[in-house]
């Protein structure tokens, strides 16, 4: 029967047995469980709410077996997809005006602002706001 710790005081040793869950140990001392044991531990485990390492160590396995028998136990994918695909993207510069504008306001009444460099955007800019102030 698997044995552990309580979950108090490091310094106690007080065995807390879990149910239906029998143990063999090789000569290697090596843990022999049944895929039976491995879903009855694992379901304990999901129903503990404990870390997977506080719970390892509560049931009397090494972390390392118990992480692998969860990683194992988790549903894999089923589609053959990759789910991270990359694509190359390609950033061209946007086309320019016939009229070498690079920037082309249409304001109502067919008004057409072309602006040609930065300070005639800060202008531009400054007459958009005026013309958006009630008069």
């Amino acid at each position: 029967m698997i044995t552990a710790r309580d979950a108090g005081d490091a310094s106690e040793t007080k065995p807390v047995a879990l149910p239906k869950l029998p143990v063999i140990a090789d000569t290697e001392g090596r843990l022999r469980v049944t895929r039976a044991q491995k879903r009855d531990i694992l379901a304990a485990f999901g129903q503990s709410g404990e870390s997977l390492p506080r719970f390892a160590r509560r049931v009397g396995l090494k972390y390392s077996t118990l992480a692998r028998w969860v990683q194992l136990s988790r549903p894999r994918p089923t589609n053959s997809k990759p789910s991270l695909r990359l694509l190359e993207a390609v950033v061209e510069s946007p086309p320019v005006p016939a009229t070498g504008a690079l920037l082309v306001l249409h304001l109502p009444g067919g008004v057409r602002v072309e602006v040609a460099n930065e300070t005639q955007a800060a202008l531009a800019a400054s007459v958009v706001r005026a013309l958006a102030q009630p008069c």
